[in-house]
């Protein structure tokens, strides 16, 4: 696709349509829309807008697709696979004043929401109403950001992931039409599920404007459990025989030992330095929750759990967790002089032992630094591995080792993004994934976004 720059005409246009206060060209404005958390290259849009209504989006998104000018949504920037990079220049639109919940009624377990809203803000607000937004990708995510990775987290394997709590969407077409999805009936059978088709397309298909999403109760009961063992393969094989025992953690996540030692660091955790899985269990009793954290030490020690440590308290869980969800950040700040790679990769449960003896054998041929996470319980494996950010050979290696373990992930059934999406860096895999499904979701892209504008070079190699 040929793409035009926007001209001073295009600008005075624009602004036509936002205030000059909500339109920037600025280069500290341009700077921080250039890039996300991801290690891709930081790419400068040529125009920043913030719109307030979904119409100002509607506008803005028919002009661009008339003058052939690129357009990429905005939330907060905390995406991982460049999916938010303004590869091709033209308008990033940031959805930061478009922040509001707009209703929330508890007895039908919905929220009302703009894209800009922060996923901790609502369940800040829903605090006192006995109700919680389940999906939790830890950083400041907004929900429209959610909504377009379908992003998930530390709980998914019992809550499910952001596509399980979207019942209605506002989306902006790339003609600048808005279209109603959804409903507000807790199930359907009417219709193509489009829904689905728009959560997870990375806004390449249309601009969310609004939401409607669907929660939950806040648990009655809750217990966590800290297990160590003597090796990551070991607490690999638990985590199959937790699932398989039917045991249903809300949280089950297996960190290694270098995850450890630095989560004491932050938070003087006084953790084992091994590599542990740190589970949360949800129920009605605690004499239920007694029942199942017995159970669950029964697993733990028939595959040589060194210390298995139960019930431990909310003040304690929320510190642990609190550092779980800090990870990524505490090991940048552990390596300054570092790139790091967050690979994300998934495989069906039972593959799971062998994806995670797989990436341990790669690695520990190398002198490589890398923090195994992992959301265990969904076969999620995230690799964290660092490198120095001027050493091409070192990085080399990284990619390297990366790309094989993807392809040994495909090979086992899995995918190449269990919950960053594809962005920039998952596109070369999508042909081996998807096979000759890859060229009807094209078509599709095609059939919504003729011009090729909204959120280009992502998703498709």
């Amino acid at each position: 696709m040929k793409f035009n720059s926007l001209d001073t005409a295009h600008i005075n246009y624009l602004k036509t349509i936002v205030p000059d206060d909500r339109l920037s060209t600025g280069e500290s404005v341009l700077n921080l829309h250039a890039k996300d958390q991801s290690q891709h290259p930081a790419v400068r849009p040529e125009a920043v807008i913030w719109p307030q209504t979904a119409a100002e989006v509607a506008a803005v998104v028919k002009y661009a697709n008339d003058n052939r000018i690129p357009i990429v949504g905005w939330g907060s920037g905390s995406s991982l696979e460049g999916n938010p990079i303004p590869i091709e220049g033209g308008i990033v639109l940031d959805f930061a004043q478009m922040n509001r919940i707009l209703d929330i009624r508890p007895e039908a377990f919905q929220a009302d929401v703009e894209p800009g809203v922060i996923y901790q803000d609502l369940n800040e607000k829903l605090r006192h109403t006995g109700l919680f937004f389940p999906p939790d990708p830890g950083a400041r995510a907004t929900l429209g950001g959610m909504i377009a990775n379908n992003a998930s987290g530390t709980r998914t394997v019992y809550y499910g992931s952001t596509k399980d709590y979207v019942l209605r969407l506002s989306v902006v077409l790339a003609n600048g039409e808005i279209i109603e999805i959804g409903n507000q009936a807790s199930k359907t059978s009417s219709g193509y599920d489009l829904i689905r088709l728009f959560v997870g397309s990375e806004g390449t298909l249309g601009i969310v404007a609004g939401a409607t999403v669907r929660l939950v109760g806040l648990p009655v009961e809750f217990s966590a459990a800290v297990a160590t063992f003597p090796s990551v393969e070991a607490a690999s094989k638990v985590v199959f025989e937790i699932m398989r025992s039917g045991l249903n953690p809300a949280a089950l996540e297996l960190l290694g030992p270098e995850c450890i030692a630095l989560m004491n660091e932050e938070e003087d955790l006084k953790l084992t330095v091994s590599p542990t899985l740190i589970m949360e269990f949800h129920g009605t009793t605690t004499s239920q929750l007694a029942e199942v954290l017995e159970m669950a030490e029964e697993i733990c020690k028939n595959e040589g759990c060194r210390v298995f440590e139960p019930g431990v308290g909310r003040s304690e869980r929320d510190r642990i967790f609190k550092a779980r969800h800090a990870l990524g950040e505490i090991i940048i700040r552990k390596h300054p002089d570092c790139g790091i790679l967050v690979m994300d990769v998934a495989v069906p449960i039972t593959a799971y032992p062998e994806l995670i003896a797989a990436s341990r054998e790669e690695l520990g041929a190398t002198d490589l630094t890398c923090y195994t996470i992992s959301h265990a319980g969904n076969g999620n494996v995230h690799l964290n591995i660092a490198g120095q950010k001027n050493n091409r050979e070192q990085w080399d290696l990284i990619h390297r080792i990366s790309e094989r373990l993807v392809y040994k992930t495909l090979d086992l059934g899995g995918t190449a993004t269990g919950e960053h999406g594809v962005g920039l860096g998952k596109r070369k895999y999508m042909s081996a994934e998807h096979g000759a499904s890859l060229e009807w979701m094209k078509r599709v892209k095609a059939l919504f976004d003729p011009n090729g504008i909204l959120n280009p070079g992502k998703v498709f190699p």
